[in-house]
């Protein structure tokens, strides 16, 4: 690696969130679909998938069906499969299925809170102590880990305290979880915030970014340079928050692959095989994916003849 680049990570991990946060605003896709999904990012080498979510069918329809979908997946070597849960009651019917890793959504906005899950932060934090609790019980060794959504600002409030928001994430430490990602729900991060929260956060956390403003690729290097090494896409740059008007789709997964790639930090995934499974989503869906190495290829494919 050139010494212009010496403070990246020598590798990165990549939790894929397309079968989940990429699907749930899209019309429902059946089920067999959606584990073919799965099973073609298990196949380009992607070891953590989020692949369903224990939510009310009414209130999300893309996701119902969720235990079909971990039975028919079953359990690929080395790969952690991921279930968002709302609940304890989602917790639980996510353990009883064999899921092997959890996340839980609390928000840093009062408002956006209250329109997403319908509590208020002080009661979304309590929940997060209840499913922690739960799950500490298990004999299934189950991973936890809580996404921090309006981390860097919300539709309602505006800019959010970057102090405000690590509290939040401290709770949830606090708590009992061992991971924590803050989410740029709509899309307003820029490298200068990430930084601000990163200078109370730490290092060792989660980013899960949306590309509302074209910003999430420069936000995701931002936060290599600091040394974050975890991170949240959606192959295709798929889905977007229904409570947050205007928000775009999430990083996309090949863009943040090929960039990778390029400057030589390891994700494990094979961009070229990815892009097969970009391809299989905007079938899936009918149009093309937001993705902008989807529509115009990696760049060792640009060179003449």
């Amino acid at each position: 690696m050139s010494s212009a680049f010496s403070s990246l990570p020598g590798a990165i991990h990549i939790r894929e969130v397309g079968p989940r946060d990429g699907l749930q605003a899209e019309p429902p896709i059946a089920v067999a679909r959606r584990v073919r999904l799965i099973d073609a990012l298990v196949a380009a080498g992607t070891v953590d998938i989020e692949i369903a979510a224990f939510v009310s069918p009414t209130a999300v329809p893309a996701m119902a069906g969720a235990g079909e979908v971990v039975a028919a997946v079953g359990r690929p070597i080395g790969v952690r499969r991921w279930a968002l849960v709302p609940n304890a009651r989602g917790a639980r019917d996510a353990l009883a299925v064999g899921v092997d890793a959890i996340t839980i959504t609390v928000s840093a906005s009062e408002t956006y809170s209250q329109r997403n899950t319908h509590r208020s932060i002080e009661q979304s934090l309590a929940e997060v102590a209840a499913i922690a609790s739960y799950t500490a019980e298990s004999t299934n060794n189950i991973t936890l880990d809580v996404v921090v959504s309006c981390a860097f600002g919300s539709p309602y409030e505006g800019d959010l305290d970057p102090v405000d928001v690590a509290a939040i994430g401290q709770a949830c430490h606090d708590a009992g979880v061992g991971r924590i990602t803050y989410a740029d729900t709509t899309g307003v991060a820029t490298p200068r915030r990430v930084r601000d929260l990163l200078e109370h956060t730490g290092a060792d956390i989660g980013l899960h970014l949306h590309d509302t403003r074209a910003t999430a690729l420069v936000n995701a290097y931002a936060a290599m340079e600091a040394g974050v090494t975890r991170f949240d896409t959606a192959v295709g740059g798929l889905g977007g928050s229904p409570f947050a008007a205007g928000a775009g789709g999430n990083l996309a997964t090949e863009d943040l692959v090929h960039l990778c790639a390029d400057l030589g930090v390891a994700t494990g995934i094979d961009l070229d095989v990815l892009l097969t499974v970009s391809e299989l989503v905007s079938e899936m869906i009918g149009r093309a994916v937001p993705s902008r190495i989807a529509a115009a290829g990696p760049r060792w494919r640009s060179a003449p003849p």
